[in-house]
Formats: C-alpha cells, sequence, structure tokens
C-alpha cells in the first residue's frame, strides 16, 4: 500500500489515502508509457500530405535536347526531377500513421503514469475542487498553495463546467474528466491533481495486473 496525502483547496492536509500499486500496475513500465506515448503523437498526424511525380506534372515528354553534340549536360523532359519544376523522384503519398493498443493495455498504461506521479510526488488529492461561479484567480490561488503552479492537468469527477471555464485561460493547464484520461495526458504535465471521489471511482475499473514485469 502508498499512502498519499489528501489536501483542501488552501493546501493544507485533512488526511490520508490508501492506493494499492497493484491496482495501478505494480511497477512502472517505462516500455508500456513510451508505447502509449508513440501511439497518441502517431494518431496526431493526419497523413495527407501529397507531391507530385514525374507522371503527375505538367509539361512535355519530348526530350530536350539530342544525347550528344550539343555541349549541354544530358537532359530527359521537364518533367524530371533534376529540373527546377519538375516532379520528385520519391514523391510522398498519403499514409495512415494510426496505431493501436488494446482497451486494457490503453487502461494500464494511464494507471501506470498515475503511479508514476505517485512514486515522484507529483500526484495531488484533493477533497473537493468545486467553484461556485468562474473565477480564473481562485483557480490561480489554488494551484499555488497546492505548489502545482509549473504545469497541471486536473481530473475531476465528470465534467465541471466552472472548473474548466476557470482554468481555460491559465497557462500550461488542463482539466479533464478522471475517466477520460489517458497516459499521455498524465504524463505530459508535470502535476496531476485529481478530487477524491474521482480518484476512488477510477480505481473502481483498474484491476490487480498480473503481467509480467519489462525489465
Amino acid at each position: 500500500m502508498i499512502e498519499v496525502a489528501i489536501h483542501n483547496v488552501t493546501g493544507a492536509e485533512v488526511g490520508k489515502f490508501q492506493v494499492d500499486e497493484a491496482l495501478l500496475g505494480g511497477t512502472v513500465r517505462p516500455l508500456l508509457l513510451k508505447q502509449a506515448s508513440v501511439m497518441y503523437h502517431a494518431n496526431q498526424r493526419q497523413g495527407t500530405f501529397h507531391v507530385k511525380t514525374r507522371a503527375e506534372v505538367f509539361g512535355s515528354t519530348k526530350k530536350l535536347y539530342a544525347q550528344k553534340g550539343t555541349g549541354n549536360a544530358r537532359r530527359g523532359t521537364l518533367r524530371t526531377n533534376t529540373m527546377k519544376g519538375g516532379g520528385h523522384a520519391f514523391g510522398k503519398e498519403p499514409r495512415e500513421f494510426r496505431q493501436e493498443m488494446p482497451l486494457k493495455q490503453r487502461r494500464l498504461a494511464r494507471n501506470n503514469a498515475i503511479l508514476a506521479k505517485i512514486i515522484s510526488n507529483n500526484l495531488k488529492i484533493v477533497d473537493s475542487f468545486t467553484l461556485s461561479a468562474p473565477k480564473t484567480k481562485e483557480v490561480a490561488t489554488i494551484l499555488k498553495a497546492l505548489d502545482a503552479e509549473r504545469s497541471v492537468i486536473i481530473a475531476t469527477d465528470g465534467l465541471d463546467k466552472q472548473l474548466y471555464m476557470s482554468t481555460r485561460n491559465i497557462a500550461k493547464t488542463a482539466i479533464k474528466p478522471a475517466m477520460e484520461l489517458s497516459a499521455h495526458d498524465v504524463l505530459q504535465k508535470r502535476t496531476l491533481i485529481i478530487t477524491k471521489a474521482a480518484f476512488e471511482n477510477l480505481l473502481k475499473t483498474a484491476t490487480p495486473s498480473k503481467a509480467k514485469v519489462d525489465r
């Protein structure tokens, strides 16, 4: 069991949360986290690039001049890749970069990323994180009290519109429902702030991992 402190919005410790590390993968798997991160970036690529080959460039197919006797270098048509405005020799074609990971593997990667945050003391559990009205200044004050001003992602129990509107203008700050978190979401920010209710619900979906650990 790992013991994680629970804070209130003023930064004061108000309790302890017992976390079974087996529910989060047992140990940090760097190869799994790397795979999840590579998959995320690969899926962001559109793959819609295209350049014209010699067959697609407009121009005559006639040889520019005789092979010998003119004093010029040997040249083919205007479409050749050695000419300005000619086609590319090995032009890029549209392709699909998308990668896939099984659902259980994606969840394990997410849980493993959370475990890494716990080990590095970059996970902050708050007992409650609700606002009566959108107040960016109020959220900035809370982040300062929790020592999470560098870059942070806030995970809530469901969609919190007031909190979302209060954080969208704060640099390097993101907010997302805990059940929609991915490994990349957790890893790209220095600090993860999660409400106690959201963390409890997230752990309910986790099962103790029996997979072999990558060495």
